[in-house]
């Protein structure tokens, strides 16, 4: 799976977190402003760009960014560690969306981090595994992370749902230092607003074996990137840096787009932290 953002993507979104022109930060990286607008559309750099002079001006970190430059991407993650975890991966109008499900191995109830796009592979999993789902956990309500709402919802009348939105009934909403027990499992969440408004990032804890924590955290960050920030990009950033960045290091990062990643592998190469 490649980045969810390619280095144009990226320094669009450093650029917009700065407020920073195409005049100004084209001048900083050594390029003319046709050549920048380039690099913003298809990632890659025309020539070799002055991150050392680019980096300040957008306010992120140069070295990460030259890192993105040549090719980085988080190591792949030894699922083995978690077995009752399932990427999900659905497709429509051009957008790719990840959402998760985990289950008790003992109990075979299982809970479902967003929807994506379609149902069906969420339904068809249930079916492998021989799992009951009893717990449907919102990151955040933009289109591509609840299209399958409805038909989840008809299909376990009885589904539990959690959000951080104040447009559902009080009993969907997530209450402050609540825990939700899946068997063997604990899920606790973090407010992590700024790309939206109800923006949550859910902490899965006391895997078999001690397998590290789980963090699914919609679109607050992305391996080497993060959301836009809608509501507020300075929110965004402290909010990720402060509820996210903060688990230990060995803590699975499970985004709403793009690859899976790690708290110490965002830290040590995420240009916006």
């Amino acid at each position: 799976m490649n980045l969810e953002d390619h280095l144009g993507d990226i320094l669009a979104k450093g650029r917009a977190a700065r407020g920073v022109d195409v005049s100004a930060a084209s001048r900083a990286a050594g390029l003319t402003a046709a050549e920048w607008n380039i690099l913003e559309q298809t990632g890659a750099p025309p020539k070799p760009l002055h991150f050392a002079a680019l980096g300040p001006a957008l306010g992120m970190d140069a070295a990460k960014l030259e890192r993105i430059a040549r090719g980085w991407m988080p190591a792949p993650a030894d699922l083995s560690l978690w077995r009752e975890l399932r990427l999900i991966t659905t497709a429509a109008s051009g957008i790719t969306v990840n959402c998760y499900l985990v289950w008790d191995e003992v109990s075979r109830e299982a809970a479902l981090f967003d929807t994506g796009w379609d149902a069906a592979p969420v339904l068809q999993a249930l079916r492998e595994n021989g799992l009951v789902l009893r717990h449907l956990f919102l990151t955040h309500l933009h289109e591509d992370h609840v299209a399958a709402l409805g038909v989840l919802r008809e299909k376990f009348p009885k589904l539990h749902l959690h959000t951080n939105s104040k447009t559902v009934p009080v009993q969907n909403r997530n209450r402050p230092n609540d825990f939700i027990h899946l068997g063997s499992l604990r899920i606790t969440h973090r407010d992590t607003p700024g790309h939206a408004e109800e923006g949550v990032t859910y902490i899965i804890g006391n895997w078999p074996d001690d397998a590290p924590h789980v963090a699914v955290a919609g679109d607050a960050i992305f391996a080497a990137s993060m959301g836009r920030g809608n509501q507020s990009w300075d929110l965004a950033r402290q909010e990720v840096r402060e509820q996210i960045l903060s688990l230990p290091p060995a803590t699975l990062i499970c985004p709403g787009h793009g690859p899976l990643t790690t708290v110490g592998q965002e830290r040590e190469n995420n240009p916006f932290f």
